[in-house]
C-alpha cells in the first residue's frame, strides 16, 4: 500500500493530511489522485464512504492559488447536506494554504452567499439549483473556474438534475479539468461523461470497497406498541459508540426523539421540517462525535458520511431494499465494523423477505449478545428507473401536476423534498421531475398517489401553496 506521501502531493497538502490524522490513501484515492495531479479528467465511480472527497479534494486544493481572487473551483453536489460536508472537508483540506471554501445551497438566505462571494471564494460548493441561480443574479462568475467536480452525479440524474448540470458546465472555460464521480454508471450519466470530459481516466475500486461488507445483520420481531421499549432495550444492550436509529416519517422522527430525550437519553433528531441552521448543527455534533445517538428521516439522512458509526437501527422497515442497503450502509465504514438490527412487525414479513433476495443475506435473530458472520451486502445495479418503479413492478408510476413553475422560482429539488418531507416516502420513488413555465410534471408510485395529492396539497413552499392533482390518462 503507498504512502500519501507517494502520491505526489506538496508539503503543505502533506501536513493538512497528517492534521487530520489520515494514515494511508484509501483505493479511490491511491488511483484518483495521481491522474487529477497530472492534469487528466477523472470518471470515478465510488460510493459514499470510500473518501473520494479527498480524492478529488488534494489536488483541487494543489491547483488553486490563494492569491487569485476568483472562483477557481466548483463543486455540484446533489443534496445540502452532502454540500456542507464537501465543504467543511475542503475547508480543512486548504487551511494551511489559506484557501476560502464557500458553500452555497438552497434553504439559507441567498443575500449571505451573494456576500460571502463577493468577499471572495477561491472554490465553491453548491447543490445545482442554487448555482444556477446565483449565475442567473450574476453573483457566481465561472470565467475562471478551472477544475469542476460533479459529486454523486446519479443522484443529480435522480433528482431531475442533469439539464440544469450540463447548462453549468458550458458556462465554464473548455479548458477546465472535470472530475465525474458517481457510485453507479447509468447511460445517461456516461452519455453526459462523453460530452463534458476530455479523454477522461476511469477509477473503478475493488468490489470489495463498494459493498458493505463488515456489518452483522439483524432482525428483532416487536410488536408496534413495543417497539420504543424494545429500541431502549437494543441501546442498553448494545452499548453502540454512535448509532442512527431510521424512521419513515418526519412526525414519527419528532416523536420518537421527545421519548427517547424524556427517558434520559442523550439524542437529537434530522427531519426535512427542521431549519437548515438546526440541521447543520446536529450534523456538525454528531460528526464530531459529540453526539452519541441520531434519529433521522431517509432523505434528511442523505450525505452523512461519519466513520464512528457502529450501529444502524433501524426502528422502521424501509421502503424498498434499495433504501435497506443504502441505511446500513451508514455503518461498516472502510475498516470498521458495524451492527444493523431491524425491527419487524409481523405484517412485515414480506417486506423483509424482499430485503433478504435483493440484498443477498438471511438476517439472523437479534438476542443480547448475539453475533453472526458480518454479510457482504451489494446492492443490485442500479439503472435510472429503481427497481421498484420499473414497468415489471408491482407500483407502476403515476404522473402528477404541481401548480407552479419556472416562473414562480419552482425547482426539481423542491418538489422532491416537498414530497418526501409530507409523506415519509424515499426520494428515490419520486421519479421524472419536469419544472415548466407554470406548472411541473412529476412521477410517483401509482399506489400512493392519492395519499401525497392529499398530503401534499396546501403545503408552504418558498412561501406559495401547493396544489397537486393527477394528470389525465
Amino acid at each position: 500500500m503507498s504512502t500519501f506521501a507517494d502520491l505526489g502531493l506538496s508539503p503543505d497538502i502533506l501536513d493538512a493530511v497528517h492534521d487530520l490524522g489520515y494514515e494511508s490513501p484509501s483505493p479511490i484515492q491511491e488511483e484518483a489522485i495521481p491522474p487529477l495531479l497530472d492534469g487528466a479528467d477523472v470518471i470515478g465511480q465510488a460510493q459514499t464512504g470510500s473518501g473520494k472527497t479527498a480524492a478529488f479534494g488534494l489536488p483541487m486544493i494543489e491547483y488553486v492559488d490563494p492569491d487569485e481572487h476568483e472562483v477557481q473551483a466548483l463543486v455540484l453536489t446533489p443534496t445540502r447536506e452532502l454540500c456542507i460536508q464537501v465543504t467543511q472537508a475542503l475547508r480543512a483540506y486548504g487551511k494551511r494554504k489559506g484557501i476560502d471554501v464557500v458553500a452555497v445551497f438552497g434553504g439559507a438566505p441567498i443575500r449571505s452567499q451573494q456576500a460571502q462571494l463577493r468577499a471572495g471564494g477561491h472554490i465553491v460548493v453548491g447543490t445545482v439549483g442554487r448555482v444556477k441561480d446565483l449565475i442567473s443574479r450574476h453573483s457566481l462568475m465561472l470565467h475562471a473556474c478551472r477544475f469542476v467536480v460533479l459529486d454523486e452525479a446519479d443522484e443529480m440524474l435522480d433528482l431531475g438534475f442533469l439539464e440544469d448540470v450540463e447548462r453549468i458546465l458550458a458556462l465554464t472555460p473548455s479548458s477546465r479539468q472535470t472530475a465525474l464521480f458517481s457510485a453507479t454508471m447509468p447511460r445517461e450519466i456516461r452519455e453526459l461523461a462523453d460530452q463534458y470530459l476530455y479523454d477522461p481516466v476511469t477509477v473503478r475500486v475493488k468490489a470489495a470497497t463498494l459493498t458493505v461488507d463488515t456489518v452483522e445483520q439483524f432482525a428483532l420481531e416487536v410488536s408496534a406498541r413495543e417497539k420504543t421499549d424494545r429500541l431502549i432495550e437494543v441501546l442498553q444492550s448494545e452499548r453502540p459508540e454512535q448509532a442512527i436509529v431510521f424512521v419513515r416519517t418526519k412526525i414519527r422522527c419528532e416523536q420518537l426523539f421527545r421519548t427517547l430525550r424524556d427517558r434520559g437519553v442523550n439524542v437529537k433528531a434530522l427531519h426535512g421540517d427542521m431549519s437548515q441552521g438546526a440541521r447543520d448543527g446536529v450534523m456538525i455534533s454528531f460528526k464530531t462525535g459529540r453526539l452519541p445517538l441520531l434519529v433521522a428521516t431517509d432523505v434528511a439522512s442523505r450525505g452523512l458520511d461519519i466513520s464512528g458509526v457502529s450501529h444502524v437501527i433501524n426502528f422502521d422497515v424501509p421502503t424498498s431494499p434499495d433504501v435497506y442497503v443504502h441505511r446500513i450502509g451508514r455503518t461498516g465504514r472502510v475498516g470498521r465494523s458495524g451492527r444493523a438490527i431491524t425491527f419487524v412487525e409481523a405484517r412485515q414479513r414480506r417486506d423483509i423477505e424482499a430485503i433478504e433476495r435483493h440484498a443477498g443475506v438471511k438476517l439472523a435473530p437479534w438476542v443480547k449478545d448475539a453475533h453472526v458472520a458480518a454479510t457482504p451486502v451489494q446492492p443490485r445495479p442500479r439503472r435510472h428507473s429503481k427497481p421498484h418503479l420499473s414497468r415489471s413492478s408491482d407500483a407502476s408510476p403515476r404522473k402528477l401536476i404541481v401548480a407552479g413553475g419556472r416562473a414562480t422560482g419552482l425547482e426539481p429539488s423542491d418538489v422532491v423534498h416537498a414530497i418526501t418531507a409530507a409523506t415519509g416516502l424515499d426520494g428515490e420513488a419520486v421519479r421524472n421531475v419536469r419544472v415548466l413555465e407554470r406548472f411541473t410534471l412529476v412521477e410517483v408510485p401509482e399506489d400512493q398517489a392519492e395519499r401525497i395529492v392529499e398530503l401534499v396539497s396546501g403545503a408552504s413552499l418558498n412561501g406559495q401553496m401547493l396544489r397537486l392533482e393527477p394528470a389525465r390518462a
